[in-house]
């Protein structure tokens, strides 16, 4: 119980800027830009910051900069 308010407590977010289009790229990485909730160039979203999202961010690194 204890583990998991612990982890709980340590939640932290990222945030997520689209610097450039996803045309012209394979379309698996426009899925995942709409799936981080990007939706144009200059938009900016706050996502959790987990193995999973960080995944996402690694495939999209070249359309998006990310701020700790």
């Amino acid at each position: 119980m204890a583990r998991a308010k612990a982890a709980a407590a340590k939640v932290t977010h990222v945030k997520v800027t689209q610097l450039k289009s996803p045309i012209g790229f394979n379309k698996s990485q426009a899925v995942v830009l709409r799936s981080l909730g990007l939706r144009r160039i200059r938009h900016s979203v706050m996502v959790l910051d987990t193995p999973s999202i960080r995944g996402m961010l690694r495939t999209v690194r070249h359309l998006v900069e990310v701020q700790e």
